[in-house]
Protein backbone atom coordinates (compact mmCIF):
# COMPACT_ATOMS: atom_id res chain seq x y z
CA UNK A 1 0.00 0.00 0.00
CA UNK A 2 1.33 3.71 -0.58
CA UNK A 3 0.62 6.84 1.82
CA UNK A 4 1.18 10.26 -0.02
CA UNK A 5 0.83 13.15 2.30
CA UNK A 6 -0.76 16.16 0.37
CA UNK A 7 -1.10 19.85 1.72
CA UNK A 8 -4.56 21.50 1.14
CA UNK A 9 -5.33 25.33 1.60
CA UNK A 10 -9.00 26.32 2.21
CA UNK A 11 -10.48 23.97 4.74
CA UNK A 12 -11.29 25.71 7.55
CA UNK A 13 -14.54 23.08 8.86
CA UNK A 14 -15.76 19.11 8.86
CA UNK A 15 -17.77 20.00 5.82
CA UNK A 16 -14.58 20.70 4.29
CA UNK A 17 -13.03 18.11 5.16
CA UNK A 18 -15.40 15.64 4.25
CA UNK A 19 -15.73 17.44 0.82
CA UNK A 20 -11.90 17.19 0.48
CA UNK A 21 -11.53 13.20 1.44
CA UNK A 22 -15.04 12.31 -0.54
CA UNK A 23 -13.29 14.28 -4.14
CA UNK A 24 -10.08 11.99 -2.81
CA UNK A 25 -11.87 8.84 -2.34
CA UNK A 26 -13.66 8.84 -5.85
CA UNK A 27 -9.94 8.95 -7.54
CA UNK A 28 -9.71 5.45 -9.13
CA UNK A 29 -7.04 3.51 -7.00
CA UNK A 30 -8.05 5.87 -3.94
CA UNK A 31 -8.71 3.24 -1.07
CA UNK A 32 -9.25 6.01 1.56
CA UNK A 33 -8.22 9.94 2.31
CA UNK A 34 -8.05 11.16 5.92
CA UNK A 35 -7.97 15.18 5.84
CA UNK A 36 -6.55 16.97 8.75
CA UNK A 37 -8.03 20.77 8.93
CA UNK A 38 -5.76 22.09 11.69
CA UNK A 39 -2.50 20.94 9.56
CA UNK A 40 -3.72 21.63 6.33
CA UNK A 41 -2.50 18.24 4.93
CA UNK A 42 -4.74 14.79 3.81
CA UNK A 43 -2.69 11.82 3.58
CA UNK A 44 -3.92 9.03 0.90
CA UNK A 45 -3.65 5.79 0.81
CA UNK A 46 -3.61 3.68 -2.78
CA UNK A 47 -2.80 0.07 -3.55
CA UNK A 48 -0.54 2.24 -6.64
CA UNK A 49 0.77 5.08 -7.18
CA UNK A 50 -1.81 7.95 -8.23
CA UNK A 51 -0.44 10.63 -10.37
CA UNK A 52 -0.02 13.93 -8.44
CA UNK A 53 -2.05 15.98 -11.29
CA UNK A 54 -4.93 13.05 -10.66
CA UNK A 55 -4.49 14.20 -6.90
CA UNK A 56 -4.39 18.00 -7.64
CA UNK A 57 -7.56 17.90 -10.14
CA UNK A 58 -9.64 16.47 -7.92
CA UNK A 59 -9.02 18.88 -5.02
CA UNK A 60 -9.10 21.49 -6.86
CA UNK A 61 -12.66 20.53 -8.36
CA UNK A 62 -13.88 20.52 -4.92
CA UNK A 63 -13.15 23.66 -4.65
CA UNK A 64 -9.69 23.31 -2.57
CA UNK A 65 -5.97 24.89 -3.60
CA UNK A 66 -3.56 21.87 -3.93
CA UNK A 67 -0.33 23.50 -1.88
CA UNK A 68 3.24 22.49 -4.28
Amino acid sequence: MQSQIYRVKGMSCAHCKQAVESALEDVPGVRSALANVETGEVVVESDTPVAVDVIRAAIEEAGYEFVV
